[in-house]
């Protein structure tokens, strides 16, 4: 009996401390994409300067025509790497890279950050001309190096890499039905359903194929398509998950954000267009596209939260928007306070916007620890006070004495935020009002961001009030959706909100 009661406490302890590690206090992305093409004789890039800046390394002169046949250079793979530590923020759990030299597709990927999975003796067995790469946050499959993409797999017409960022909502119907016609699955990700499509549709050439996958697959997702001969991109028909083309020497880049193609020192181009499959080989850049909806849903998320603030995502910048959103929220809510401070480093943009509307000081108020990183294991129950103060410390010569507007670019379960504003109090500040630049996060979301289950939303199952009681902060404030779509003035519909309003585009 005693033996027993042991055994379930300790079960259920166990389940505790998993929901925490695997339920963190903010809405995660699903993956980040990067991909390059570059022409098998052609001029190399200017990448001295990055080369010495990231690595300290030379290499061959810029402006130097090499040969890549055969796939004997290695640039598209580091390139890749590169552009993968530009999009370390959108997946932090697994990294790979797919290469191809024309005649077979190699890859190499494995969990954990960009820099724990690549090393230069790796990248130097990745010779090709083309590339794609991915970083992973988990919404659809467990967390197992099986799920890590690039996908590669032979088919009829030779080998083939797929990257994917979002989420079909119709996987496992598909699985089920490929299943029932012979289809074998090894992973739990639903980007294995893709990859058997594309399989399915084989006697079609790859553009082909890719469109009749289209006609298939619901939901929201930006692919890189990897053959022996071209890359290929893909945007699913309402540009929910971002994807952005630039032009790097004689080849192009294609990746989830601009911030990448900065990175590499390509020049942006444009965003691909909802339902674009465009396909770059040999012969340069060509564009097919399928009839996109009418109602364009790109994930307002990705300006609140997810994208780096130096990104422009369809022509609109992601620091400005959410400056804007901060303005809005200082006109939506007034509070007598002395200094406005930030939840680094998400909610700063957001908190400054707030400060120049408002008339008040800025302050850091808040310092980030950065280099704690996802291997930082957080500790029991009686711990997790330390583990928030791990990552963030309150400056008390700052805050003590201070009536504290806090300005944070969402609340999800809330255990956070408490635990900032006690901190916070613990250092001296008279009031601490918290201002969100969001709306409510009410609903969860299906394309391929984790929010995981409503019930574990806070917003979901109490009002404002009751949150204001439950994180300890005088006044909380959130900024309306109204407030929120007029940040983008002309583009107000442009936008999937359901996290927000539960109003779904997509099935």
């Amino acid at each position: 009996m005693l033996k027993s009661k042991i055994k379930r406490n300790y079960q259920r302890l166990e389940w505790e401390e998993s929901q925490y590690r695997e339920r963190p206090d903010k809405m995660e992305e699903a993956c980040g994409l990067f991909g390059i093409f570059l022409p098998r004789t052609g001029q190399l890039p200017d990448l001295a300067d990055l080369t010495r800046e990231v690595v300290g390394e030379e290499i061959e002169a810029p402006g130097d025509t090499v040969s890549l046949a055969n796939g004997g250079n290695n640039q598209a793979a580091q390139l890749t790497h590169y552009g993968l530590l530009a999009l370390q923020h959108r997946g932090q759990e697994s990294a790979g890279i797919a290469v191809t030299n024309g005649e077979q597709i190699q890859v190499y990927k494995d969990m954990g950050l960009v820099t724990e999975v690549f090393d230069e003796l790796v990248l130097s067995r990745l010779c090709g001309f083309a590339a794609i790469g991915h970083v992973r946050y988990p919404t659809t499959g467990s967390s197992e190096v099986i799920n890590a993409q690039p996908l590669v797999f032979r088919y009829f017409r030779g080998s083939v890499a797929v990257a994917h960022n979002g989420n079909l909502t119709n996987a496992q119907d598909l699985q089920q039905m490929l299943t029932a016609q012979g289809s074998v699955f090894q992973s739990t990700t639903d980007s294995e359903v893709i990859a058997n499509l594309i399989a399915r549709y084989s006697q079609n050439n790859l553009e082909e194929a890719l469109m009749k996958c289209m006609i298939d697959i619901k939901g929201a997702y930006s692919l890189l398509v990897l053959g022996e001969d071209k890359l290929i991109g893909v945007r699913d028909p309402y540009g929910v998950r971002p994807l952005c083309v630039g032009k790097l020497g004689d080849g192009y880049v294609l990746a989830s954000e601009s911030c990448a193609l900065d990175t590499v020192g390509a020049e942006f181009i444009r965003d691909l267009d909802p339902g674009e499959i465009l396909v770059i080989d040999e012969n340069g850049m060509t564009s097919r596209r399928l009839l996109p909806n009418e109602i364009r849903a790109t994930c307002i998320f990705e300006f609140v939260y997810f994208a780096r603030p130096d990104s422009n995502l369809d022509g609109l910048n992601v620091g400005l928007a959410r400056r804007e959103m901060g303005r809005q929220l200082a006109r939506e809510c007034q509070i007598d306070a002395d200094l406005v401070i930030s939840v680094p480093d998400s909610g700063t943009p957001a908190a400054l916007g707030y400060a120049e509307e408002s008339g008040l000081p800025f302050a850091e108020g808040l310092m980030k620890n950065r280099y704690i990183g996802r291997t930082f294991i957080r500790p029991a129950q009686a711990m997790r006070n330390l583990a928030v103060r791990l990552k963030l410390n309150a400056v008390k010569d700052i805050v003590r004495g201070k009536r504290v507007i806090m300005v944070d670019d969402s609340i999800v379960r809330g255990t956070t935020s408490r635990q900032i504003v006690r901190m916070l109090r613990e250092a001296g500040a008279t009031e601490v009002h918290m201002v969100i630049s969001s709306p409510p996060t009410s609903y969860s979301c299906y394309y391929g961001i984790d929010t995981s289950d409503r019930k574990d939303l806070i917003a979901a199952r109490m009002g404002v009030e009751q949150i204001r009681e439950y994180i300890g902060a005088d006044t909380l404030n959130y900024l309306s959706l109204e407030g929120l779509r007029a940040c983008f003035p002309g583009r107000e519909l442009d936008f999937c909100t359901a996290c927000f309003s539960g109003d779904y585009p997509i099935e």
